[in-house]
């Protein structure tokens, strides 16, 4: 139940406006997307007369009304946004990583698109660090002197640290990374997911560094140093993401979500 108050904030009675959809609706769409299958496994449970407003996507900014989208800003008000697992088969797998810590290389590795000016400002500031090995996979101009090629989960796996930024809203890759024997590095995330990024504790679940990324060679030397603190932090992780993995659990969370969605909104004309 913690769960379910964290991911829908709703606390009071919520009006919905005409732009709500019926349930019956959304049902028959034609167009499918794992967005829509994600949402119908849990929506199909209730009446086809309920009515509810969804937005799938990214999602940085919070509605006006109470809405189920994928993902939304830590910090502020967010309540209208409520979470659902969606897009899940992109956000939530892992990969077995068959390489104990100590076996892994002394190096951290991120391979990724750039798209986005704080990924950019990422790798200017950190490319030629040498104990980096990061790069970009896009084909955009502003990208072309930072262009490595492709490195797929199972050999960024081989390394000791493995960087998670934000794209367009959560980063991608902090799932698996967490599941894994390596240590993740990242700034403090702005948003979060059905994956509770909110809930993360520097220092406890991740190795946090400064948005100007100014301390991350320090950082990355001080866990080279001290590998009993860097497997500590590894272990609180992986016992971090274990509760989603009991998929029945999982299912029971997200349909007492909806349900108290409809319980605390209206449709108004």
């Amino acid at each position: 139940m913690e769960r379910v108050a964290y991911y829908n904030k709703l606390d009071t009675p919520a009006e919905l406006s005409s732009a709500a959809v019926r349930n019956r609706d959304f049902k028959v769409r034609s167009t499918k997307s794992t967005y829509h299958l994600d949402f119908y496994q849990v929506a199909r449970y209730f009446p086809e007369s309920s009515e509810y407003q969804y937005r799938f996507g990214d999602n940085s900014l919070v509605p006006n009304e109470p809405t189920f989208v994928k993902s939304r800003p830590i910090r502020g008000n967010n309540s209208n946004s409520v979470l659902l697992k969606l897009d899940s088969v992109r956000h939530f797998y892992t990969v077995n990583d068959p390489y104990p810590y100590d076996k892994k290389k002394d190096l951290l590795v991120w391979r990724g698109a750039a798209h986005q000016p704080h990924r950019q400002h990422f790798l200017a500031q950190c490319y030629d660090m040498a104990l980096c090995d990061i790069g970009a996979t896009d084909n955009k101009l502003e990208t072309a002197s930072y262009r490595k090629p492709f490195m797929s989960i199972e050999k960024q796996l081989e390394h000791k640290f493995i960087f998670s930024i934000e794209g367009n809203d959560v980063a991608t890759n902090l799932k698996w990374i967490m599941a894994s024997n390596s240590l993740c590095f990242m700034k403090r995330p702005v948003y979060e997911t059905w994956f509770m990024e909110g809930t993360l504790t520097p220092g406890h679940h991740y190795v946090e560094v400064s948005n100007d990324l100014s301390d991350l060679e320090e950082k990355i030397d001080y866990y080279r140093a001290h590998p009993e603190e860097a497997l500590s932090i590894i272990n609180n992780a992986n016992n971090y993401i274990k509760k989603f993995y009991d998929h029945r659990r999982e299912r029971l969370i997200s349909l007492l979500v909806f349900e108290r969605y409809l319980s605390q909104s209206a449709y108004s004309i």
